[in-house]
């Protein structure tokens, strides 16, 4: 902790820099005050994580050599990261091609996992009534839809099966192929000059 006067303290927060290419590492540093109004201002200098829209928009517009993986029960960013990269510090790379910024919602839970979701959201009663009706292409529909050709193609999704195909529609997700990372580093540091 350093003084710049006897008001204002200043902290540096350090964010993981195990990797000089962790998420925050290469983002500019900027000075936050988290205090609350007082006798002293407790200030901090922050990564300024504003600048991750503007990272993810133009990184992700440039990057286009994936791999396709499906992602096994248990597993984390971190471990995808640590099989494709050999360490878990660039899960930020997976997280931003992916889209995903939520570690308990974001990638598929393990089915007793999934089943106390579902148990939790619907209660036990609850698990087999009808969540919806969809055709047999996947379009929603009430439960008397007729298609065009005169069949009755309303197909009932109980709680149980919608819960379960939201869940696998996570199991998917891009890999950077690790010949093409240097570039995606490269520009990573280019975007946050």
């Amino acid at each position: 902790m350093e003084r710049f006067n006897s008001q204002i303290k200043i902290t540096l927060i350090h964010l993981n820099h195990h990797s000089n290419m962790t998420y925050f590492s290469n983002f500019p540093i900027t000075v936050y005050d988290f205090s609350e109004f007082g006798e002293e201002s407790q200030s901090y200098l922050v990564s300024d994580i504003i600048t991750n829209v503007r990272v993810k928009t133009e990184l992700l517009q440039n990057i286009v050599y994936y791999n396709e993986y499906d992602v096994k029960d248990g597993e984390t960013f971190e471990i995808i990261s640590e099989k494709f990269y050999g360490t878990p510090y660039l899960h930020w790379v997976l997280m931003l091609v992916n889209e995903r910024y939520d570690y308990l919602t974001d990638l598929p839970m393990t089915l007793p996992a999934l089943e106390a979701f579902i148990d939790d959201k619907y209660g036990t009663a609850n698990i087999n009534n009808i969540h919806h009706y969809e055709t047999s292409t996947g379009l929603w529909v009430n439960s008397d839809y007729v298609n065009p050709a005169g069949v009755a193609d309303a197909i009932p999704i109980t709680n149980y099966e919608y819960e379960v195909y939201i869940n696998e529609t996570k199991r998917r997700i891009k890999v950077v192929a690790p010949e093409v990372m240097g570039e995606v580093f490269r520009k990573f540091r280019e975007i946050l000059k």
